[in-house]
This record gives C-alpha cells, structure tokens and sequence, in this order.
C-alpha cells in the first residue's frame, strides 16, 4: 500500500534518528531516500535508523540504506542502524551491510 507511512524523523541535540515501520519495499523506499536526505541535509554528527519496528526491508530499502551511509561517511557523519528485529537482522547480515555499517542490538 504505498500511502502507507514507513518513516518518521526525529532531532535530539546532534542526533537526528529516522525511524522505519512496517515494509520498506519498490512501493515505500522513495519515502526512506527522502527521510534520509532531510536527515543528512540536518547536518548532525550522528544519523540513527531505527529499525525496531520494521517488519521487512527489500534490496530497494538496502540500497537507500547504502546509499544514506554512504553520504554521512562522506560528510563525516556517524551513521548507524538500531534495533533491528531477528528477521531483518538476517536480511542485514545476509546482504553484508553490517560489514560496514554498525548496528546495535
């Protein structure tokens, strides 16, 4: 259902944390890329992605993840994801993006 809303932002201090509910798939992705821009356009030292409520993640959601590391590192950000649940944390391993990203459990 793509009038569902996956993401929502929130700025403490230097922290701005994106959180991602329910699927992010083909239908719900351009709203996690658009919360990742805003976030990194915040311009704060540390990005979380908080992942406790979300159910699934396709290799769309990867690559906008991908992609939201990929510009805080180059911004000098840090950037990490939070609290995934079992299933999207073997989605996470499997893909090999906790390689580079760092999770917290």
């Amino acid at each position: 259902m793509p009038d569902e809303i996956v993401t929502n932002l929130d700025r403490d201090a230097d922290t701005i944390t994106v959180t991602l509910t329910g699927e992010v798939d083909v239908l719900t992705v351009d709203q996690v890329r658009v919360a990742l821009e805003e976030a990194l356009a915040g311009r704060p030292r540390e990005i979380v992605v908080e992942l406790r409520e979300l159910t699934f993640i396709d290799s769309t959601g990867l690559g906008a993840l991908i992609f939201g590391f990929q510009r805080a590192r180059d911004a000098n950000m840090r950037f990490r994801l939070a609290h995934p649940n079992r299933t999207v944390h073997q989605i996470l391993m499997l893909s090999g993006l906790l390689e580079v990203v760092e999770v917290t459990l």
